[in-house]
């Protein structure tokens, strides 16, 4: 049985800054160390459920935050930010379960750490065939493509109950009580990763015994909607071919299934950052 762990980082244990997850700020150093702590948890009770192959994601930023030297020498590490599926990069070469670590709540909720879409500069919401959501949604609709159910995540109260009303009752771990975008209750890292561990052990359990929520499908063909910070963002991302411009703000991409939904998002962001 081969799992896959997303990992994002601004839902790891003890963040509540951007600086924290800044790769020029010297917070950083510390909370990569967390990260790649929340992701070996994961890796431990994958392992302890019964998994017999765990590759990890790593999917903030450039992709280049957990430290290899540090990571679960039993896991196998896709690192760097230009892969086909960035986030989930991995998924596309047969995943039983995928669990999403170090997550946060998307762009505009309420009491959620670090609540964005993707890109907190560039975009306001994503729309897919018109229900809102955010990179929870858009990335376990490509897990969901490929047959993958969303078995687990683990960030803040509000991230985990985003992805319960999506996925269904996935298991998860709530490091951090988040108050505001920027202040949150938090835990010590040897309480998070003990409850970490015990989720993902207890999600692969689940999966092998076929009690885990289905994956999360999104009907075909699929429209993508972006809703961007900026009136000129839309005036660049609008020249993609295809995408369709709807108002000042919102662009719209119609395209077959999940993976060209991935192409197009990423491409779409690429031109508004121009």
């Amino acid at each position: 049985m081969k799992i896959l762990i997303a990992a994002d980082m601004e839902g790891i244990t003890g963040v509540v800054s951007w600086d924290q997850v800044d790769a020029t700020h010297p917070e950083y150093a510390r909370f990569r160390r967390l990260m790649t702590g929340d992701v070996n948890a994961a890796i431990r009770g994958a392992f302890d459920g019964g998994a017999d192959e765990v590759v990890v994601a790593d999917g903030h930023g450039s992709g280049r935050n957990i430290l290899i030297e540090e990571l679960d020498a039993r896991a196998r590490l896709n690192s760097g930010g230009s892969g086909p599926f960035s986030m989930v990069e991995g998924i596309q070469d047969g995943v039983q379960g995928a669990m999403f670590v170090g997550y946060h709540a998307r762009s505009g909720s309420a009491n959620a750490s670090l609540d964005h879409t993707w890109s907190d500069t560039r975009v306001a919401n994503v729309w897919l065939n018109g229900a809102l959501v955010g990179e929870s949604g858009l990335n376990g609709a490509v897990c969901g493509h490929y047959g993958t159910p969303i078995i687990m995540i683990a960030g803040d109260q509000t991230v985990c109950a985003e992805a319960m009303a999506l996925f269904g009752p996935l298991e998860t771990a709530i490091v951090k009580r988040a108050s505001g975008r920027y202040s949150a209750e938090v835990l010590p890292p040897s309480v998070t990763q003990e409850l970490i561990c015990r989720a993902a052990k207890r999600a692969v359990e689940r999966l092998r015994a076929g009690s885990t929520p289905a994956p999360y499908m999104v009907s075909r063909p699929v429209t993508l909607t972006i809703e961007f910070n900026q009136s000129d963002m839309a005036d660049r991302a609008a020249l993609c071919p295809g995408a369709q411009r709807l108002d000042g703000k919102r662009v719209e991409l119609t395209v077959p299934d999940m993976p060209a939904v991935y192409r197009g998002f990423r491409t779409l962001l690429a031109l508004a950052r121009t």
